[in-house]
């Protein structure tokens, strides 16, 4: 008799090799064994034919509470656990609460554990009238990284942080070794744009694209690039819409310097001349939405090696904040927990582009970036956070699925020829096909930083 507690047999899919009929073993909630062929016994064995078992993905961007009474955590990581995704790294710009302090943090990490069904882990802020000097006491309270913006969305939720502020805010970051993850959109290009679109008199589809020319995201991705060369803090640029930003990102790695950069499922999967025309302010993302060529050039970094990790920017605004026929008028952002690995599998497979990649963007280089050392990988002492994607075509709608906080979704009527149809968190199983484990089973998750 095994004491393995679990085993899955199935086409295992790690950063680095896909393992046709392979098995992953999982004892006291940690990954213990892999192979190939004959699957060793266990308490629990699943032969799984000819699944997908990839690691848990691990979604570096969500907005769990951007409104307040809407989603929350008991939403958010219930989309999650449906989609395959293990651990969710939340976002600050909390309504009420913006996270820019330790005791912020701490509050934070109360209210959502009895919620969470998967494991969270926490990015952090400043006040722009506190400066810098909140920085070590919110990775002391266990944040896995810093978010900044060069736009100001809300001048209190969502601060613009200038130059020089996040000059001083990246030298204080550098000696955790830390990752100071930024918005990249130029504010003053920004409002210049709108201003123009407004006295242009234009507020179809259209006015969105028009008011954040591309130009306004490459000025803003310099920007951050070059504050993190000069500060020796790792630079992220947490969204990236344009083939050009990925080229940047790659020419600042190949000059030694610590420059990721971070794909949105949206970017890869909707374009500006079909999706937005016909979803109007239900597409409205910052940065927007591009053209259908743009797309294919995100795809063709991926290929190469240029998009370090693929997330959701997840947030579910209530379906009244984003219908306004003026779209400008529109809430930013969509919901995606759901489907982005499906999504990204789709999208892979149909280019031909090899499935490493999906363990790899959404699960280890996540994991990396966050220093969370026992997370991303389907490798031996890690925990077993697993995604099981079943041959089980669908066309996805997010009011029936039951898991959203909301019925609507950009992505709704998507023929999806891949089902997230098992998921575990350290060897559970927070996800049976149809139903989600009950709040509670999710951690929060610290970064392994230096002392």
């Amino acid at each position: 008799m095994s004491d393995f507690d679990l085993v899955l047999s199935g086409t295992i899919v790690l950063a680095d090799a896909v393992i046709q009929n392979g098995y992953v073993a999982v004892r006291d909630g940690k990954v213990a064994a892999l192979g190939k062929g004959v699957a060793p016994a266990g308490r629990e064995r699943h032969d799984l034919g000819e699944a997908l078992v990839l690691p848990g993905a691990i979604d570096a961007q969500t907005h769990s509470l951007s409104q307040k009474d809407q989603e929350d955590f008991i939403w958010s990581t219930r989309s999650a656990a449906a989609g395959g995704v293990t651990t969710i790294v939340d976002m600050p710009y909390d309504e009420g609460n913006l996270v820019c302090s330790a005791a912020a943090v701490q509050r934070k990490i109360a209210h959502a554990t009895p919620q969470a069904r998967v494991d969270f882990a926490l990015y952090g802020t400043i006040k722009p009238e506190e400066g810098a000097r909140r920085i070590l006491e919110q990775v002391e309270a266990g944040v896995a990284a810093f978010k900044f913006s060069t736009f100001g969305t809300d001048p209190v939720r969502f601060p613009r942080i200038p130059p020089a502020l996040l000059e001083e805010c990246f030298a204080a970051i550098a000696p955790t070794g830390l990752a100071a993850g930024v918005h990249n959109e130029d504010d003053e290009a920004v409002r210049a744009a709108m201003a123009r679109v407004k006295a242009l008199g234009i507020t179809d589809y259209r006015a969105h694209g028009l008011s954040r020319p591309p130009l306004t995201e490459l000025l803003a991705s310099l920007q951050i690039y070059e504050t993190g060369a000069a500060t020796g803090c790792p630079a992220h640029v947490v969204h990236c819409s344009l083939g050009r930003g990925y080229d940047i990102a790659r020419s600042y790695r190949d000059q030694g310097f610590a420059a990721t950069i971070e794909c949105c499922i949206h970017y890869l999967t909707l374009d500006e001349e079909n999706d937005v025309r016909r979803l109007g302010g239900k597409a409205k993302i910052n940065p927007p939405i591009r053209p259908r060529a743009e797309v294919e050039k995100l795809w063709e970094h991926v290929r190469r090696g240029n998009v370090t990790m693929v997330s959701t920017d997840h947030v579910s605004w209530s379906e009244n904040r984003k219908d306004n026929p003026d779209m400008l008028a529109n809430a930013s952002g969509v919901p995606g927990l759901e489907v982005m690995v499906p999504l990204f599998v789709m999208g892979a497979l149909k280019r031909d582009i090899p499935l490493t990649w999906a363990a790899r963007l959404m699960a280890e280089n996540p994991a990396r970036h966050f220093r969370l050392p026992d997370k991303g990988a389907l490798e031996v002492g890690r925990d077993a956070d697993i995604c099981v994607l079943f041959a089980r075509p669908r066309r996805y709608d997010a009011a029936a699925s039951g898991h959203n906080v909301v019925g609507w979704s950009p992505y709704n009527g998507i023929e999806l020829p891949w089902t997230v149809g098992l998921t575990y968190l350290r060897g559970q199983q927070v996800f049976d096909g149809s139903k989600v484990a009950e709040p509670g089973t999710g951690r929060f998750v610290r970064p392994q930083v230096p002392s």
